[in-house]
């Protein structure tokens, strides 16, 4: 591999946490309110408690920002956006490069550099990737999603039933290998960063929409 691309790979990469690590929900908290949605509800930066805190309007603010963050992040690799001259990359690569920049695009959002390397739970980022990365398998997730938070009415086992459909509908449709690694890597991380949700799952306890979490 040539210096120029290790050099490219390295920005794209680079780029793709930075775009994660915008930190959309403490900025909106900061704006509106001038506080720190950390220390609100569930601690968490992602829309889900933006919701519960600030309200609905910043809620689809937030949760539509994180999803370009995401799309921005892989779009800027999978549709060509950089592009150096007398430096090519193969197919093969350019698959696992996009999974590595939706990777780190997602690792941005849930460690923010800008807030000592705290942040959301990548839901709407991990989306914002599979949007760009594969539409169908992504549209396949939401409908799991709609479906689950429509019986359940909790967004964090929507979140988690969403994650293990993507996996199904990514082998059901034949991804390449490196988008399937992605989606099994993406959701043991969201399984991870809901561990707190699912103990309150398993215990009755997960609350609703409308409803306040439980410190």
């Amino acid at each position: 591999m040539s210096y120029d691309l290790l050099l490219i790979n390295g920005a794209l990469l680079m780029t793709a946490y930075l775009l994660g690590s915008i930190p959309t929900g403490f900025l909106a908290g900061y704006w509106l309110q001038k506080i720190d949605i950390r220390e609100y509800g569930s601690g968490s930066t992602g829309a889900t408690n933006v919701l519960r805190v600030l309200g609905a309007k910043a809620a689809v603010a937030v949760l539509l920002i994180d999803l370009l963050k995401g799309a921005i992040a892989v779009g800027i690799v999978k549709l060509g956006v950089v592009q150096l001259p007398n430096v090519a990359l193969s197919e093969d690569w350019t698959a696992w490069l996009v999974v590595l920049t939706a990777l780190a695009a997602v690792f941005g959002h849930s460690k923010s550099v800008w807030l000592g390397f705290s942040g959301g739970k990548s839901v709407a980022t991990s989306l914002g990737t599979l949007l760009v990365m594969t539409p169908p398998v992504a549209l396949a997730g939401v409908a799991v999603f709609g479906m689950t938070l429509a019986a359940s009415r909790m967004v964090s086992l929507s979140s988690l039933m969403s994650a293990i459909g993507i996996n199904v509908f990514m082998i059901t449709l034949n991804e390449p290998l490196p988008y399937i690694i992605f989606a099994v890597c993406a959701a043991f991380y969201v399984f991870w960063r809901h561990r707190t949700n699912i103990d309150r799952i398993l215990a009755g306890t997960e609350p609703k929409i409308g409803q306040k979490v439980s410190s």
